[in-house]
């Protein structure tokens, strides 16, 4: 928006060449991240007080941790500060021509009324769990899918109007269509090595990156400022590689894909850093605010959905360790759980207490030591990811 209007500015006279700057996508990504983190920090007083008055409480499980039981009634749903401060500061500094700017805003939004949806239901019938698994699954499903079936049409041309001929091309061949490189599975640590997908293989692995990063950043979404400060970092390494995939000198240099428009993601990573600083201001223990279900859905689906853009699957979750970890620990806890219950007649369990931060807890860590030591796991997990860049 920004963007547009200093053009236009510099149309009418010379005399408004300092608006040349607006033009830096570098600039756009430092201010979208000042935007977001200011928005953050002077609404954030004026939501919990709302959230508060409207008796938006976390509901705990019974099964909790009884340490956690002091937080019943803390208020939620406080991602809605995290989606206006990035929507905001996006719609302000991107260039709303981008096509990428809009896919990634629409799975960010929908996934976030999604979990508003979830996380009013668990307030209003005071029920902990929420929205049925099922109904939940079956929304994240389909938000994934039209953005699946987007990316692989956008990421394959250059041009709005490309992007628009090649699906229609698409439907003319009897869904049989050559795509570029791009639209491979990249590998990293390996110089260009692309296994090529289809369109059917490229929607499928789209839609379980998004839907299964939207869903390991709700598992992780446990503790004060625990899954809040990690979407922070893999967000900046993912600008970096947005930045890098849409500059046609250094993809080349650094040999990754080229992909045309995919240097504005850089302002959208940015503005989630800013907006993820300015929650965690209020979300440090003892938080103030929990996200919920509407902050961490959108904020998972999110890193997905940029990861997917700058054709870096593999590096998210690499970066994305902690997130992994934690889904991974839930499925293997629910199953062999099923499996010894059925063989042995009473369900046993591998981790104390799953997600996995729970089972720490369990082991005596403090609430605040699991914090930060995932921090730490993640900043050297996303050093890694960072080291694909050369390592090739």
């Amino acid at each position: 928006m920004l963007l547009d209007l200093a053009i236009w500015l510099q149309t009418l006279s010379p005399e408004f060449g300092f608006f040349r700057v607006f033009q830096y996508l570098t600039f756009r990504a430092v201010m979208a991240s000042v935007t977001a983190l200011l928005i953050g920090l002077f609404a954030g007083p004026a939501v919990i007080r709302h959230l508060r008055a409207l008796k938006i409480g976390q509901p705990v499980r019974e099964y909790a941790m009884q340490s956690h039981l002091v937080k019943s009634g803390t208020p939620t749903m406080g991602g809605v500060l995290i989606l206006i401060a990035i929507s905001i500061s996006a719609l302000l500094w991107s260039d709303l021509s981008n096509r990428f700017v809009w896919i990634v805003l629409f799975v960010t939004l929908s996934l976030g009324a999604i979990g508003w949806a979830d996380d009013w239901k668990k307030v209003v019938n005071k029920d902990p769990e929420g929205m049925r698994s099922r109904d939940k699954y079956l929304w994240q499903s389909l938000v994934a899918g039209i953005a699946a079936l987007a990316l692989v049409f956008a990421i394959s041309e250059g041009s709005n109007a490309k992007v628009w001929q090649l699906f229609v091309q698409w439907i003319q061949s009897g869904f049989q269509v050559n795509l570029p490189n791009t639209v491979g599975l990249w590998l990293p640590f390996f110089k260009e090595v692309s296994y090529p997908l289809g369109v059917l293989g490229f929607v499928t692995m789209t839609y379980v990156v998004i839907v299964g990063s939207s869903n390991a950043v709700n598992l992780t979404d446990g503790l004060d400022g625990l899954a809040i400060m990690p979407v922070v970092m893999v967000g900046a390494v993912l600008g970096v590689f947005a930045y890098v995939t849409g500059n046609s000198v250094f993809a080349r240099y650094l040999l990754l894909p080229y992909i045309p428009g995919t240097g504005e993601l850089m302002v959208f990573c940015a503005a989630i850093g800013g907006a993820g600083l300015a929650f965690l201001w209020f979300n440090t223990h003892p938080a103030q605010v929990f996200m919920g279900d509407v902050g961490a859905l959108a904020l998972g689906g999110a890193l997905g959905v940029v990861a997917v853009i700058v054709r870096q699957e593999i590096v998210l979750a690499i970066m994305g360790g902690v997130f992994v970890a934690e889904a991974v620990s839930v499925m293997l806890q629910v199953t062999y759980f099923k499996y010894t219950k059925k063989r042995y007649g009473e369900g046993r369990r591998l981790f104390r207490m799953a997600p996995l931060h729970h089972h720490f807890e369990k082991k005596g860590w403090k609430e605040t030591q699991v914090v930060v030591r995932f921090w730490i796991i993640t900043m050297l997990l996303c050093l890694v990811g960072m080291s694909t860049l050369k390592l090739r």
